[in-house]
């Protein structure tokens, strides 16, 4: 069974200066990862000077020299390490925004992303749709605009374009039903939890057979190893039963800030409701 770590599992760990990218890289080594699966945040440099770009209104679709150079030597220490990238989790660079200007920035961002994942070995990029949970007409076509552009960029780069249901328009499982059948070559990044409120056994019941990629998110974890606040052995079950053979995406948030912990009892749930 392969599992990797959404590396947003340790943002605690980043913000307090305990960990970074290559930090990253040797806990999932550590860990027994198959795979790396980092959010942006964890590519410091590259935030700050792509925070910069935006801010100015920049269309540059590429980072600096040296912007690339940190690149190259996250790829060295993944390759050190043996561990591939599966997906680099995008923040800042969603399809959707209410202005042309707003979204032609957002749109040279996603452009520097994909070089970034490009370079790093990467499979998959996910790209949010932007957008608000009730989706009109007039935005939904935006976004499917947007999402043919980024995706026939990503497919000269040998690089998978994914939708997560992460926040907005993507909480709402019809949304991201409708764009999965509207938008030829998105797929889905499944999150067992990122829905609208009271949404989540909507979205588990028609997201699960769409998943190309998953994130099971854990909060507490009982005696037994199961986590009170959501039924992780059913979801994944769910996954299973419906073909999902990918790898196995952790993004624990665990509530008493354990967060190496929480990735570890994660892990044993999983294989604990696989064997059921």
């Amino acid at each position: 069974m392969d599992f990797s770590v959404a590396s947003y599992s340790f943002h605690r760990l980043l913000a307090a200066g305990k960990q970074d990218m290559f930090g990253y890289i040797a806990d999932c080594k550590a860990l027994g990862c198959a795979y790396l699966d980092p959010w942006n945040g964890h590519l410091k440099p590259l935030i700050d000077e792509s925070n910069a770009l935006k801010a100015a209104g920049s269309l540059t679709a590429t980072f600096s020299e040296p912007g690339l150079a940190y690149v190259t030597r996250v790829k060295t220490a993944a390759d050190q390490a043996g561990l591939p990238f599966i997906c680099l989790a995008v923040d800042g660079a969603h399809i959707y925004e209410p202005t042309v200007e707003a979204r032609q920035i957002n749109r040279a961002s996603a452009y520097r992303w994909l070089d970034v994942a490009q370079r790093l070995g990467a499979q998959q990029v996910r790209v949010d749709s932007g957008g608000s949970e009730t989706l009109t007409d007039e935005v939904f076509a935006l976004i499917v605009e947007g999402y043919q552009d980024v995706i026939a960029r990503a497919r000269s780069l040998g690089l998978e374009v994914i939708i997560e249901n992460h926040w907005g328009a993507s909480s709402v499982p019809e949304n991201v039903l409708r764009m999965l059948k509207a938008i030829d070559g998105l797929g889905l990044l499944f999150d067992s939890n990122n829905f609208a409120d009271g949404l989540q056994e909507e979205g588990w019941e028609k997201l699960t057979p769409y998943a190309k990629s998953v994130h099971i998110k854990t909060f507490a974890f009982n005696p037994d190893g199961t986590d009170p606040t959501v039924d992780i052995p059913r979801v994944v079950r769910l996954l299973r039963d419906r073909g999902y053979t990918g790898c196995w995406g952790i993004e624990s948030m665990p509530m008493d800030g354990d967060e190496i912990g929480g990735v570890r009892k994660t892990m044993a749930l999983i294989e604990q409701s696989l064997a059921l």
